[in-house]
């Protein structure tokens, strides 16, 4: 995650955030999960019925459908172990000195409060399964944007959260998608009214605290006609030496003439599966862009998507991914085409080192209504040592006969001319790894906050320690 707290200033040898707070939740549902636990979840939230049947119905599927049966291998994860709801607040505070004061210590260490001080039009905390803390601004109020957490949109907004809630990501998707759909909690909604522009970022930041904790937020954003807005996210975790699921759902809607950008940094501690399902749709000349930085957790599977419906629409994919100490980052995007003279760019950077994994794995889908439309990929990876490994596994699909698709992969170790060159000028190996290092993160880091990007460099610096010699 993105830290902008000024007070954490030296990076030590264990990880950053692996700091574990002795709290225990007002309520949990124990470990594993049945239909009378999603029924629990469900009352125990007040929710319409609506919601329980999308849950009990997601969870007959999450039980027939398989694990996925390609990338990371994921026979380790006991899902019967998982705790899947636990509530840490009785409520959700507008104001941060309600929250808890060891839940609200926990957040002021990550940089929230400041963030939100400084930089941000909003902010949510989410603490476990539910959300401890959500604002926004008076004047972003004012402009009509609707941010909250996705339970308590439920309760004030019904209507809007039914007209869009599952209508992208479905249970039929995979495995965790169903799951996400019978168990979710939390998560962040967000609605920006028609020719409204936030120009400044809103944010939530997530965090499992207690080992075998499953967390599963619900995202859910609408960007209406001729509006805008750049929603940032980040995750961190302790360290434990048990497992933490982390299984998200993430819908966007972005109108006509409309722009959202989605930025995720994610700083998962190394016992935490991130298995998340996010996909964007875009309608006329709408632009959505995915931004998303991967640094952490035992194994990432993440793919999202954009369904450019509209013509003229563009869609963008920016990643980076760093897999240190038999770390599997199996990451990508898809971009489905379904109207004529739609774009799409996809960059991935990844690095890996230690025995590290990083995959990337995308698809492109030109449909046949999609004339004259344009897709370019690029992958680029650092391979640090002989024990890590790369692959790039693109799935290319061309249904007309007048778009084009570009696909460019490079896999490469640390250039010795370039190392020469910089040693000569004065700087140790080290210094000169990191800072070829840096400049090859750079069209990543480039698109963040400048506050954002000092951070994501050190947690990069942090990431390379030891990786000469």
């Amino acid at each position: 995650m993105i830290v902008i707290d000024d007070s954490i200033k030296h990076l030590n040898d264990d990880y950053q955030y692996g700091f574990k707070d002795d709290f225990n939740p007002l309520y949990s549902t124990g470990d594993g999960l049945n239909e009378d636990i999603i029924r629990a979840i469900s009352a125990h939230k007040n929710e319409p019925t609506w919601i329980l049947d999308i849950r009990l119905k997601a969870f007959k599927i999450y039980q027939k459908l398989p694990m996925p049966d390609f990338g990371p291998d994921l026979s380790d994860l006991d899902l019967s172990k998982i705790r899947y709801f636990q509530k840490a607040a009785d409520h959700v505070s507008r104001d941060w000195d309600d929250v808890p004061d060891q839940i609200k210590n926990t957040f002021e260490k990550i940089g929230v409060p400041e963030a939100e001080r400084k930089y941000l039009a909003g902010a949510e905390a989410q603490y476990e399964s539910e959300a401890v803390y959500a604002n926004i601004k008076k004047e972003f109020k004012e402009m009509g944007i609707i941010f909250s957490d996705t339970d308590t949109a439920l309760k004030e907004h019904p209507d809007l959260v039914k007209a869009y809630f599952g209508k992208l990501v479905t249970p039929q998707m995979n495995k965790f998608a169903a799951l996400n759909t019978a168990v979710w909690s939390g998560g962040v909604f967000l609605y920006v009214p028609k020719g409204v522009h936030a120009k400044i970022p809103i944010q939530a930041f997530f965090r499992i605290n207690a080992g075998r904790t499953g967390q599963f937020e619900r995202t859910l954003i609408i960007v209406d006609e001729d509006a805008s807005v750049n929603y940032v996210e980040g995750c961190t975790a302790p360290s434990y030496s048990e497992d933490s699921l982390h299984a998200a759902n993430v819908e966007v809607f972005v109108k006509k003439n409309a722009f959202c950008r989605y930025t995720t940094i994610q700083n998962w501690s190394d016992n935490v599966y991130s298995l998340e399902t996010k996909r964007a749709s875009a309608d006329e000349n709408a632009t959505m862009e995915w931004v998303d930085g991967n640094l952490g957790s035992k194994v990432t599977m993440k793919y999202p998507s954009i369904d450019l419906n509209g013509p003229n629409a563009t869609g963008t994919m920016l990643s980076i991914a760093f897999a240190n100490n038999e770390i599997y980052q199996d990451t990508g995007c898809i971009m489905r085409h379904h109207a004529p003279h739609t774009s799409s760019n996809v960059v991935s950077k990844s690095i890996c080192k230690s025995g590290g994994i990083c995959n990337y794995r995308g698809t492109i889908r030109m449909n046949k209504e999609a004339h004259y439309s344009k897709s370019h990929i690029e992958c680029d990876t650092i391979i640090m040592d002989d024990e890590s490994a790369s692959d790039t596994i693109p799935h290319n699909e061309i249904n007309n006969g007048d778009s084009e698709v570009e696909h460019e992969a490079k896999v490469s170790k640390i250039s010795e001319t370039d190392l020469y060159y910089l040693m000569s000028r004065g700087l140790s190996e080290t210094e000169a790894t990191k800072m070829i290092i840096m400049g090859f993160i750079e069209p990543f880091s480039n698109q963040l906050p400048m506050e954002y990007a000092v951070e994501l460099n050190k947690l990069i610096d942090y990431q390379m320690e030891d990786s000469v010699g």
